[in-house]
């Protein structure tokens, strides 16, 4: 009998690829959306903004000009309350001498990737206090709203985009929000002769803009709980909308702290905060049939 590969497969040399499969995950969208970020040293963040507009008057010649008083407000982020998004893993030195791939490098890549998806679900979801936790998109105050109160439609969104018109929101800094399922469902609509609304030409390339403002489409978007689940959409302008940045996520590999196991670690903390600065630019679109 003739010694093969297949009768002493013992012998060959097995191939292992020098690749780590990430998995797939949807990408982080709230920051790289556009708003105005703060950077500082860890304490809170205070951001004044003035209030109501004062009313001048006509005034004739020597009559008394009326006075009026100049509102101010402010913006309170990061409290010292705040939480941190932290997390820690440990692995043996054994394990990272034998490693195929660098092993620091694709656990400080993965966990790096892991906070700031944690941080894009805080901040586009409708929970969190504004104390220990940040304030989701969806539980900002003051904002605009649209009940659709069915499919959505292309008349549901001009009506958000007139929200926005007429709160004097700057128009060509807008940008949707929404789940793929639902902007798979507007893609759909087609007119009485059975053309599609959005692209009528099934050759051309897929346009992820609606009456002019791109369109951001991410599963983070969360729908209602409940024995009758709606979806959520958003119309916001990220130009206003503050973000504090007290830490980035940073890396910390830490060689000493579990040597009695001949192992290392690797950290990663990051904390943020965001709200809005005119909650008028953010329209929120609520009540959508799934």
């Amino acid at each position: 009998m003739v010694n093969s590969t297949t009768t002493a497969a013992e012998l060959t040399a097995e191939q292992v690829q020098s690749i780590l499969v990430q998995p797939l995950t949807d990408a982080s969208v709230f920051l790289a959306s556009g708003p105005r970020i703060f950077d500082t040293n860890g304490s809170q963040v205070r951001i004044p903004k003035l209030g109501a507009a004062t009313s001048p008057d006509w005034i004739g010649e020597n009559e008394a000009i009326t006075e009026v008083d100049a509102d101010f407000d402010e913006i309170t982020l990061l409290p010292s309350t705040m939480k941190s998004v932290k997390v820690i893993t440990r692995y043996s030195n054994e394990l990272a001498r034998q490693s195929i791939v660098a092993l620091d490098a694709t656990l400080r890549d993965r966990l790096v990737t892991d906070v700031a998806n944690k941080l894009d679900v805080q901040f586009l979801s409708a929970s969190g206090d504004g104390t220990t936790t940040p304030k989701g998109l969806f539980a900002w105050a003051g904002t605009q709203n649209v009940a659709v109160a069915g499919a959505l439609t292309l008349d549901a969104l001009i009506d958000a985009w007139g929200l926005a018109l007429s709160g004097n929101v700057n128009m060509s800094s807008l940008r949707w929000l929404m789940k793929p399922r639902e902007f798979v469902k507007l893609r759909k609509l087609k007119d009485g002769q059975n053309r599609y609304q959005l692209t009528p030409d099934p050759t051309q390339d897929g346009v992820f803009r609606l009456f002019g403002a791109p369109v951001t489409v991410t599963n983070r978007i969360p729908d209602t709980t409940g024995g009758g689940p709606t979806a959520r959409a958003a119309l916001v302008d990220f130009s206003q909308i503050a973000v504090a940045r007290d830490l980035a996520p940073s890396v910390k590999v830490l060689t000493e702290r579990y040597a009695d196991y001949d192992q290392q670690a690797i950290r990663v903390v990051a904390r943020y905060d965001a709200a809005p600065m005119n909650p008028a630019a953010v329209v929120t679109l609520s009540g959508i049939t799934i």
